[in-house]
């Protein structure tokens, strides 16, 4: 008779890892732990490890909502609001995601992973064609958005400024921080008074980008004709998807670090690109992971990196994406301050304006998608949300709730390229629709 199998959590049978969670929530309580990364590591996992379990956990919430990686989110956000977490590992997070720059780290592995694994005439199509599934994203979250705001006698103008460019522009770095620039240069008034409303417009917009990518989720599941493998966009393409090429070519170690390798330098090219050779083009700023996208695009395409490095940087991804998944959900949930968006919901058309933008930019994206062969649902979480979140913390978020992390590619070109779209647009909104 076979034996029951054990409870296991995070991959480890569930004693072993509650008691690990345990020792470093003593060691917080004790104030032991410190603001190092071996201590900021462990306990983003120990917050991190029993919210996700919990959420996979929930009927409903697991299938529908977001599961795991929602309520690891948005459990970390409500345990810095009742001061849960001590202030010395809160900035030693911080550091961790800011200074020390995990999260870039975590994206590039990424982009690294799911773009190298892609055959290369599925590649090339797919990012020809995704440019205007963006542009539909934008277009249908400008219809949406109009059409909502006239009901709350909201002039389309406004709309557009205060509500559309924010959520779709790129998050705050690239979206928020620029905006307010433009509106101060175009317009005379403080960026400061743009920039107030703008980040707390953007932080409800990227919300409802969470939830409705675990929608999406939900709904490929029912509607598996509409979703491909995860991992490209094309219609049709599954043939060559990541877990056939895997089981041909299973990477040794050392391939493994000639795939993370590759990762590193692909990333200092983007960022020679984006701080050196080429930082603007026609006066506007290109992300150094855009120019990124672009670099590991071209070596794909190429077909200069050998087969097993390909497969190396893909199960080096596969590693990151399984096991530090719930560490940067974490860290992007500190960043979510309850208060703020609790003092925006007292508004109506705050809270239903935005929903529209979001709502519009997967119609958009998603129809457009389909037009040029693409899967309606990928394409909707990556060109639509992937645009109305919070830039690459929010790209993380609405991937991991999507459960699409192969698509991080995409969903970058969205952040960056696509943010910069929409400053391009807000240089010629402001200048017709405010004055």
């Amino acid at each position: 008779m076979e034996k029951k199998k054990n409870l296991r959590l995070f991959g480890a049978p569930w004693y072993i890892t509650l008691a690990c969670v345990a020792v470093i929530y003593l060691g917080a309580a004790l104030g032991v732990l410190k603001g190092s990364l071996p201590h900021v590591i462990a306990l983003m996992l120990a917050i991190g490890i029993p919210l996700y379990e919990i959420g996979e956990r929930i009927p409903i919430w697991n299938t529908h909502i977001g599961g795991g990686i929602l309520l690891a989110f948005l459990g970390t956000a409500t345990y810095v609001h009742f001061n849960l977490i001590p202030e010395n590992l809160l900035e030693g997070i911080d550091a961790f995601m800011g200074d020390q720059d995990f999260l870039t780290f975590f994206i590039i592995v990424l982009i690294t992973g799911s773009v190298l694994s892609l055959d290369r005439k599925i590649l090339v199509r797919s990012f020809v064609g995704y440019l205007p599934a963006i542009l539909g994203g934008v277009l249908g979250a400008a219809v949406l958005g109009v059409a909502i705001g006239l009901v709350f006698g909201i002039a389309p103008g406004r709309i557009i400024t205060h509500y559309v460019l924010p959520i779709m522009g790129g998050g705050n770095g690239g979206g928020a921080v620029p905006l307010s620039e433009i509106y101060e240069g175009v317009t005379g008034d403080k960026a400061v008074n743009y920039y107030n409303f703008a980040i707390i417009i953007l932080t409800i917009g990227n919300i409802y980008a969470i939830i409705s990518a675990a929608l999406l989720n939900g709904l490929g599941k029912q509607k598996p004709t509409w979703t491909g493998d995860r991992s490209t966009l094309i219609r049709g393409s599954e043939i060559s998807g990541e877990e056939e090429k895997e089981k041909t070519v299973l990477p040794e170690i050392k391939e493994i670090g000639a795939g993370f390798l590759v990762a590193l330098a692909s990333y200092v090219v983007g960022t020679i690109f984006g701080n050196y050779l080429l930082p603007t083009i026609f006066g506007f700023p290109i992300h150094r992971l855009a120019y990124m996208i672009i670099f590991v695009v071209i070596l794909a395409g190429l077909g200069v990196i050998p087969e097993e490095v390909r497969m190396g940087a893909k199960r080096f991804q596969s590693f990151f994406t399984k096991v530090f998944l719930v560490v940067i959900m974490v860290g992007v949930g500190i960043d979510l301050d309850l208060d703020e968006l609790f003092a925006t919901l007292t508004s109506v058309e705050n809270i239903v304006i935005p929903l529209f933008v979001v709502v519009g930019a997967i119609v958009g994206s998603a129809v457009v998608g389909w037009l040029v062969g693409f899967y309606p649902i990928d394409t909707a979480v990556t060109a639509g949300l992937c645009m109305a979140n919070r830039g690459g913390s929010g790209d993380l978020a609405v991937l991991g709730a999507a459960d699409r992390m192969g698509l991080m590619a995409y969903a970058q070109l969205s952040s960056r390229l696509g943010g910069a779209i929409v400053l391009i647009i807000a240089s010629i909104s402001f200048s017709f629709l405010l004055l």
